[in-house]
């Protein structure tokens, strides 16, 4: 049996975390301007992540008084994201990959990004929020839909940076298969 250390985790996940990004994106710099391609299939797949994300905390929510309160941010959050996907995915087309430094490109993904961290925000709110009220099995499910969200967020803005997303709640896919979404 293995005894993995805390170092050699974070090591290993920040390798994994560099070569996801890399399998989704090119970095490439000519004449000191750098540009990142972006593959569409892969930020689509983050935004259904995040209405899936929304979706479960929703359905968490049936029934549990505590998180109420939270629904309408949480549904808020949910329909800008959707909104965002949608122009993003209208936008592409049947385009593969996009160019970020697109003043265009830029501003669909910034907003997607936005859009999907203001979604764990409030479900973060929600589940903080409730705290205790919540029973063991709602508060796993939550932090778990939560985590598997972070992970994506992480993941997401690693894409834009061209670095490591760094030590990660989850690896991507275990993050996209807690919230549903097949890449």
């Amino acid at each position: 049996m293995s005894n993995f250390s805390r170092r050699s985790f974070l090591r290993n996940s920040a390798l994994v975390g560099a070569a996801l990004t890399a399998a989704a994106c090119t970095v490439t710099s000519t004449g000191g301007v750098t540009a990142i391609t972006l593959n569409v299939a892969k930020l689509q797949a983050y935004g259904q992540a995040g209405l899936n994300g929304a979706a479960t905390i929703v359905g968490l929510a049936a029934g549990v008084a505590s998180l109420t309160p939270y629904l309408p941010a949480i549904e808020v959050a949910e329909t800008a994201l959707a909104a965002a996907l949608t122009a993003f995915s209208s936008a592409a087309g049947a385009t593969v990959t996009i160019t970020y430094d697109d003043t265009n490109w830029k501003t669909r993904v910034d907003s997607l990004l936005s859009d999907l961290s203001t979604v764990a925000s409030s479900i973060d709110a929600a589940i903080q929020g409730a705290g205790s009220a919540l029973s063991t099995t709602v508060r796993n499910d939550a932090t778990t839909a939560l985590n598997a969200l972070e992970t994506v967020i992480a993941l997401f803005r690693a894409l834009l940076s061209g670095a490591s997303a760094g030590a990660m709640p989850m690896s991507e896919a275990q993050a996209l298969h807690v919230l549903g979404v097949a890449l």
